[in-house]
């Protein structure tokens, strides 16, 4: 702490442990969506990747993460076996903590059955799917969620980037999901969220801040005050809470209890 406010190493260590202590399962992103799909697409090279590898197990080293970690996944941006030597790397740096190895269209199917013989947790990146093959994805996602259960029975599979409800109900026996809905709340002026199964759009600017701030106003007060938020942040704050709310509640809707 820093004449009262969070250094950075102090909010970096915080991070992990509030995430951690709000559920049962816990997953730390590589970040590699960026590299191939987002801000950061192009050419990347091989010691360039590792040390953005090395970086992240010093941060789960550091802050004592216990959850679980999704791998280097470069094979797109590098080539599959060279994400099989990041891959060993990875499981050997990181002992403790379990690792999703994820597959990608670049890994055909010989690549995905040794993927499947290796791993315990493996993701199907559904972005990429979306992207390349877009007519097809969703039956292509499902294809391969009960090709990997037919074949390894125990293992685990996270959805990587999917959260569309039809899609999640399609595949409900896969262990996990993620994806950055729930931020739409802040990023877009159009927020869509489900309830009891019928889709419904709501303009950001009809939503009614004071009553916001006022319903959550408990919760809001607590975070500012436990992570010394700004409190000119509260109406962001307000926003968040709500966005979590309703997809909390959509998801229970689809999949079960998720509390």
């Amino acid at each position: 702490m820093i004449n009262g406010k969070l250094s950075n190493k102090n909010r970096n260590n915080i991070i992990p442990s509030l995430v951690s202590s709000l559920g049962e399962h816990a997953i730390m992103d590589s970040g590699l969506f960026t590299l191939m799909f987002g801000a950061n697409k192009g050419k990347h090279d091989e010691e360039f990747l590792y040390t953005w590898m090395l970086k992240l197990v010093e941060f789960v080293k550091e802050t004592g993460f216990t959850g679980t970690c999704v791998e280097v996944d470069c094979q797109k941006i590098l080539s599959p076996e060279i994400a099989w030597k990041f891959r060993k790397e990875m499981k050997r740096l990181l002992p403790d903590n379990r690792i999703i190895n994820v597959f990608h269209l670049e890994d055909g199917k010989k690549g995905l059955d040794r993927l499947i013989d290796f791993s315990d947790y493996i993701a199907i990146s559904v972005p990429e799917l979306r992207i390349h093959k877009n007519r097809t994805y969703k039956t292509d996602v499902a294809y391969l969620t009960r090709y990997i259960k037919k074949k390894k029975p125990q293992i685990d599979i996270h959805l990587l980037g999917c959260t569309e409800s039809k899609m999640l109900k399609e595949n409900s026996f896969c262990t996990s999901a993620d994806s950055t809905t729930w931020s739409a709340i802040v990023r877009w002026p159009i927020l869509p969220f489900v309830i009891n199964g019928k889709k419904l759009t709501k303009h950001i600017k009809n939503l009614d801040e004071s009553k916001l701030l006022e319903f959550y106003a408990e919760s809001i007060d607590q975070l500012v005050k436990k992570y010394r938020f700004n409190p000119r942040s509260k109406p962001t704050l307000a926003k968040i809470c709500l966005a979590g709310e309703l997809c909390l509640h959509e998801y229970d809707y689809l999949l079960g209890n998720q509390r």
